[in-house]
């Protein structure tokens, strides 16, 4: 099976490496607004860094959960019919090629993909506001348990490789490492890095992730 356990975690790190001039999009606003939030003042990198640090594990979490979730019944469904698994690899081979061709702006078809989250995230984004301002680390760690359910054409990429694998805690770990792999990107921009934001508008940056997400696409498809 393409992914298999030996290769879908560092594979998984990888998807969200690649993805994150994406993630720089969806959630670089949020992260860099926390540190902007933050009176500059003694201790202030230490405040900073706890707050981005509670914040993406906050998403990560939420990826992990919600890879459990699916991961459930899609081991299910695998264990009761023969021919799930082949679809499963189909629809995951298919998100990863939509993602990469929407990261190198060729087809931006994912979005329509995106909207399958729509529902859910109409309930909870008001949560969100709540939160407002954020003020400690528990804030942020519960905003970015909130801000992971975010209609996004990468995390639903990857959940579809999440869901190939042949046990609900390899399918969590996958999204877990995904998630790590989002975190350098995420981290910088808090930290008011602008190199990560030339990095996001670099075309060739873009195109080259573009292109490495439809291989990984094209080799999750059931055709090796």
């Amino acid at each position: 099976m393409a992914a298999d356990l030996y290769l879908s975690y560092p594979s998984a790190f990888l998807i969200g490496l690649l993805g994150s001039t994406h993630c720089l999009g969806m959630c670089g606003g949020i992260s860099a607004s926390l540190s902007m939030a933050l009176p500059v003042g003694r201790g202030f990198r230490l405040r900073q860094s706890l707050m981005l640090l509670a914040f993406n594990f906050g998403r990560i979490g939420s990826y992990t959960l919600i890879a459990t979730l699916i991961a459930v019944l899609s081991t299910g469904a695998a264990s009761q019919w023969a021919s799930a698994g082949m679809v499963l690899r189909t629809i995951a081979g298919l998100l990863l090629i939509f993602m990469g061709l929407s990261m190198g702006q060729w087809w931006q078809g994912i979005r329509y993909v995106e909207k399958i989250g729509a529902p859910v995230w109409q309930k909870l984004s008001p949560l969100t506001r709540r939160l407002m301002p954020i003020h400690h680390p528990a804030q942020a760690l519960a905003l970015g348990a909130l801000w992971g359910w975010l209609p996004c054409g990468l995390v639903y990429s990857t959940l579809g490789w999440a869901a190939l694998q042949p046990t609900v805690t390899s399918a969590a770990l996958t999204m877990f490492f995904f998630g790590l792999g989002t975190l350098p990107s995420m981290l910088a921009t808090g930290y008011a890095a602008s190199w990560v934001r030339g990095l996001q508008k670099h075309q060739a940056v873009r195109k080259a992730s573009g292109a490495l997400l439809i291989l990984f696409g094209i080799w999750t498809l059931p055709l090796f």
